[in-house]
């Protein structure tokens, strides 16, 4: 719904209302409303496709196996093991705390905010609300404005599957952005650029809210002379195209060996004719820039007229299509580490390829940059593998893949450091709307006096309890 801060504020304070009667707290009712999301998301896959091609021009394909699929699968594990993440555990204690029994109880946060952002607008908006649900919380959530057909469909769906008390949405632009920020909530999940999750953060510690930042960076891929060229180049393709490369965990630049950089380009220029044909910009399976802010960006750091970008190296008919908001993808060949590419985040389907004369020259190329959302490594030497893993801060890796490790909610994602903090999917999900309340139970039947006034110098007596 469109709203005014005075909505806000109501809609915020209805759902805290809610929350304090205990509805959300039993087990059964968060299962019931995770049933419902399935059902809603099943129901309505051919208005999610819809709408991701409206905005986005996705494929079916692609619009179900990066989006609609990762956020029922969610949907299915948080269901299988709920009762376990929501039982209390057990802790065992020291002597000193004889006569006594610990247990660890989750509980949820509260009133929850959801910002999610447009690129995948339905997995980023579903996938955090399936862990605040799955740990009782209530959720207002503001989709991005850049995506309006999908930001539809969200609001509908929700309206239709929830109580406006438990779930909810906000509807607009950054003029609701202060207004929202300015509600108590009990916590905020934040996926966007880091500069906004600054500001984000920035609010959020005003009022003491805790956050979790899902935010960006440029995700290195490492490619050494032991790596599969042939798999790498497909593995790199796929990645760094998935929805033209508007991807927070895209490979941002490439640091390769000498030795197998052109045959690496060569490959990866194959693959794209492959996977797109020679006119990518007239294939109804390419994916578009989402508006012309980021299409004239993304066009101005492709232009291989700034000669440190370096050599564009391009198989196409049609390099851009403003009509259509589609750019064809751009090998960049050893742009300066100066240069504008290389200084942000791409989030696009170009890709600087550079130059390195060893790993070790690209683990001190990317340990000197912030670290970023992802890392990736192509080689069949354990030791390399085992030395980016061990030397390189990152919110996760792939060795000889890219992207897959979203897909699992075994592993937890998030970002370190300019990347982001805090991290959800499975149980790591449910961990992050959750708080973990320690519960210490003592018997009365017994009461030792040795803790009370008056005390004496003797120590003996204490120092042998404590150190049973």
């Amino acid at each position: 719904m469109n709203t005014d801060c005075e909505q806000i504020a109501s809609l915020v304070q209805a759902q805290r209302d809610f929350f304090c009667t205990g509805a959300t707290l039993p087990t059964e009712f968060r299962k019931t409303q995770l049933k419902r999301l399935y059902a809603a998301l099943a129901a309505h896959e051919a208005e999610i496709t819809a709408a991701l091609f409206a905005d986005l021009k996705k494929s079916a394909l692609e619009s179900y196996e990066t989006e609609i699929a990762l956020v029922l699968a969610e949907l299915r594990y948080a269901l299988r093991h709920i009762n376990s993440w929501t039982r209390p555990k057990r802790v065992r204690l020291s002597p000193m705390h004889f006569c006594s029994k610990a247990r660890i109880y989750p509980e949820p946060h509260g009133v929850s905010l959801i910002m999610s952002p447009w690129n995948y607008p339905f997995l980023l908006t579903f996938s955090p609300l399936v862990s605040a649900i799955a740990a009782g919380n209530c959720a207002v959530i503001k989709p991005s404005q850049h995506a309006p057909h999908a930001s539809r469909v969200i609001a509908s769906l929700i309206e239709d599957t929830f109580d406006a008390r438990h779930v909810c949405t906000v509807q607009g632009g950054r003029e609701i952005d202060h207004p929202l920020l300015s509600q108590p909530f009990d916590f905020i999940f934040f996926t966007g650029s880091p500069a906004a999750g600054k500001a984000v953060a920035a609010a959020a510690a005003e009022r003491l809210i805790p956050i979790c930042l899902e935010l960006g960076g440029k995700s290195p891929c490492i490619v050494d002379g032991t790596a599969n060229i042939d798999i790498a180049a497909r593995r790199i393709i796929w990645g760094k195209l998935l929805n033209a490369g508007q991807t927070c965990i895209a490979p941002d630049y490439v640091l390769v060996c000498t030795e197998v950089k052109e045959p690496l380009m060569q490959a990866m220029q194959r693959y794209i004719r492959l996977f797109y044909g020679s006119d990518p910009v007239h294939n109804a399976q390419y994916p578009c820039i989402i508006n012309m802010h980021h299409f004239e960006r993304l066009r101005a750091l492709a232009d291989g007229s700034d000669k440190r970008n370096g050599a564009v190296r391009l198989d196409s008919l049609h390099l851009y299509d403003a009509e259509s908001r589609k750019i064809a993808p751009v090998l960049l060949d050893n742009p300066h580490a100066d240069a504008p590419v290389m200084q942000e985040e791409i989030f696009g389907p170009v890709l600087p390829v550079i130059a390195v004369a060893d790993t070790h020259k690209a683990l001190r190329f990317a340990a000197e940059r912030p670290a970023p959302l992802a890392l990736y490594i192509f080689s069949e030497d354990k030791t390399v593998q085992r030395s980016v893993i061990s030397q390189l801060r990152c919110g996760g890796c792939c060795i000889n893949d890219t992207i897959m490790h979203i897909a699992s909610p075994l592993l937890p994602f998030g970002g370190v450091g300019n990347s982001g903090h805090g991290r959800y999917h499975g149980k790591f999900g449910f961990d992050t709307f959750s708080h973990r309340k320690s519960v210490l139970k003592k018997s009365t039947r017994i009461d030792i006096q040795l803790r009370y006034p008056p005390h004496t110098d003797d120590k003996t007596a204490a120092a042998h309890l404590l150190m049973r």
